[in-house]
């Protein structure tokens, strides 16, 4: 039996990495990488500079777009790492209706340090003043979801690491579980 490709979300509030390690992962996997911020409708990113955080409608044809080029690589037999905030588990469910094999990453960190990391960085259209609307609605992974809980001040290299050895710990398990035994 031959698992589908795998594709991983890496998700988290916006200055948590998710860009970098997403970036990385990708390289280390020899995946494609997409950032989901290329695929923001232009009324979404007007929205955002003018610093108003995204409501649950604003974000649905953006998480669908994201769905939509994730499962376009998957059935060509590719695997993508995508940066994603994907900061509820509804908005992963819309991902996992596009490709059910995602794994999610989860960039995680104090509200100081990435509030920190904010404030040293520039980014087209994420305010800093935008990051306590984000932590209010997230919602860290549960335990039925496929993925990972990452500290984000982690050194990218290290986080890419983690995720691989967790992936090839997992891959080993599915192929113990999915085998068949017989006498």
């Amino acid at each position: 039996m031959t698992a589908d490709p795998l594709s991983i979300v890496v998700m988290g509030v916006s200055g948590s990495g998710k860009s970098t390690v997403a970036a990385r992962l990708a390289a280390d996997l020899n995946a494609d990488y997409l950032d989901g911020d290329w695929l923001h409708p232009a009324d979404n990113i007007s929205k955002m500079a003018k610093g108003e955080p995204l409501d649950d409608d604003d974000r649905q044809p953006w998480l669908r777009a994201i769905g939509d080029q994730v499962n376009a690589t998957t059935r060509q037999g590719g695997r993508s790492v995508v940066a994603c905030s994907a900061l509820k588990r509804a908005y992963r469910d819309v991902l996992r209706a596009h490709v059910p094999t995602l794994f999610f990453v989860f960039l995680d960190g104090s509200f100081e340090l990435i509030k920190e990391r904010m404030e040293t960085r520039t980014h087209e259209f994420m305010a800093p003043s935008m990051l306590e609307s984000q932590f209010a609605i997230l919602e860290p992974l549960e335990s039925d979801e496929y993925g990972q809980r990452v500290e984000c001040s982690l050194d990218p290299a290290e986080i890419s690491f983690l995720v691989r050895s967790r992936l090839a710990v997992s891959t080993i398990a599915l192929a113990v579980n999915t085998s068949e035994v017989g006498p």
